[in-house]
């Protein structure tokens, strides 16, 4: 399992647990934790953006033209902004740090 640390919007810290190949989305929605992903992965909206820490960036990558495109309709977008449904969970991000942006 790999696990993923999580900063809710409430700022309360959250370690999941996660099978390699699912997306974070899929890891976070499976947690219980308030992750709408309205469109339920399919690139089609921003509601599963989060915020990769800093530090942990490099592992995950920036974003593609088309994710870029996404998450300019999301809140609290910045340079490390990422949508859940776009990270493989794999042994390269374990104890990824995540975000989830304020809300609107």
């Amino acid at each position: 399992m790999i696990s993923l640390t999580v900063l809710d919007a409430d700022g309360i810290s959250h370690t999941v647990e996660a099978k390699p190949g699912l997306t974070v989305m899929e890891a976070l929605r499976a947690a219980g934790l308030p992750l709408k992903a309205a469109c339920g992965g399919s690139l089609a909206c921003a509601t599963c953006h989060v915020i990769i820490a800093e530090k942990d960036f490099v592992r995950v990558g920036p974003p593609s033209e088309d994710e870029e495109d996404m998450l300019d309709q999301g809140f609290d977008v910045n340079r490390t902004s990422r949508l859940a449904c776009q990270i493989k969970v794999s042994s390269d991000i374990d104890g990824l740090s995540i975000r989830f942006p304020r809300q609107s």
